[in-house]
């Protein structure tokens, strides 16, 4: 069994009573599906050390599902594995991307299932890890389906952004599907008029749209985690995560990819810390300017990850792992164990 072999087995199997590991899947038997391991959480809270040794233990390959670490040269501020990681253990969308290229939900789900099935066909293991729940919702469940556009609707809504704010129409999607307002940030602009879009078409939520059933569901069995620590601790390793960042030049670094077309992209210049990196760059960056620049992008980075708390808390699939209890080591241990189980 190809399990890291570093905590006591009496340890390990207390551990496990703490987890019902076998999980019944009605559509097809277990013994026929091909398992694939999703690992998530919020952020910083330790995915990638995680993932790299489980991936490293029993022949994984990684597909990233965050939605940034597709754009190539976003790698400090998104947290993308250090190239050494990389030339160790395979990863899938990573620097897939320019900034002048686009990258949603469809698309990911598109690639992502590719990658699956290129690993799978080399004996190899797919973990999926990243904390865009949205993305990995649909990955599982199936993207959202809606509607063609409207172009005379989207014209108006258009206008309508230009003359009241982004802000105000984001406010209007919170409203009427605050689900799917939860993944989207209230400065994306596409995203926000093509939610409010699809909600005036189908007279339905955007997050309704979302199959209960997707051919993946029934191909593959999603081994899925939760990987979290009380906020107590979680926050101020965010925060330390942040200076880190800082001090690793990712204000540098923004003000590289600002001169390749960052702001032009409304995805990625929306992304948690390149947003207020972008305000700072803008202003008269005084120390002022770089304390409230820093305390914006620690803000931020919270409460992305209390959202993140909320999204997974919905899904049934995913079993939660305290890493304040459980070493990294150990959570490992459980979830190797896990995939190995009834093969």
């Amino acid at each position: 069994m190809g399990t890291v072999g570093i905590c006591e087995d009496k340890e390990l199997q207390l551990l496990l009573t703490q987890f019902p590991l076998e999980q019944t899947h009605k559509l097809i038997p277990r013994s026929q599906k091909k398992k694939v391991i999703i690992i998530a959480g919020p952020t910083g809270v330790g995915k990638t050390a995680l993932s790299l040794l489980i991936a490293k233990a029993i022949g994984g390959e990684i597909i990233s599902a965050d939605s940034m670490q597709v754009y190539r040269g976003m790698d400090i501020g998104t947290a993308k594995a250090s190239l050494e990681d990389r030339s160790e253990v395979i990863h899938h969308l990573i620097d897939s991307r320019c900034l002048d290229e686009t990258f949603n939900v469809v698309e990911f789900c598109k690639e992502a299932n590719s990658a699956i099935k290129e690993i799978l066909d080399r004996g190899a293991v797919p973990i999926i890890v990243g904390g865009t729940g949205f993305y990995i919702h649909s990955l599982i469940y199936g993207p959202p389906s809606g509607p063609s556009s409207k172009p005379d609707l989207r014209a108006k809504l258009e206008i309508e952004m230009d003359t009241l704010g982004t802000e105000v129409l984001y406010e209007r999607l919170k409203t009427l599907d605050p689900d799917y307002a939860m993944t989207v940030t209230s400065k994306d602009r596409q995203k926000i008029v093509r939610a409010l879009e699809i909600i005036s078409v189908t007279k339905n939520k955007v997050s309704a749209l979302l199959p209960v059933i997707s051919e993946l569901s029934e191909t593959y069995d999603f081994r899925c985690w939760f990987l979290y620590m009380p906020k107590e601790i979680l926050y101020p390793r965010i925060e330390k995560r942040c200076d880190e960042m800082l001090q690793k030049g990712f204000v540098e670094e923004v003000k590289q990819l600002e001169l390749q077309g960052l702001s032009k992209n409304q995805t990625a210049s929306q992304a948690i810390g390149y947003r207020q990196c972008l305000s700072y760059l803008q202003s008269s960056k005084t120390q002022e300017d770089l304390q409230q620049f820093i305390t914006l992008f620690k803000q931020s980075s919270r409460r992305y990850a209390k959202r993140q708390f909320t999204w997974f808390r919905k899904e049934p699939l995913f079993r939660w792992l305290n890493l304040n209890k459980v070493s990294v080591e150990i959570a490992a241990e459980i979830i190797i164990r896990d995939y190995e189980q009834s093969f």
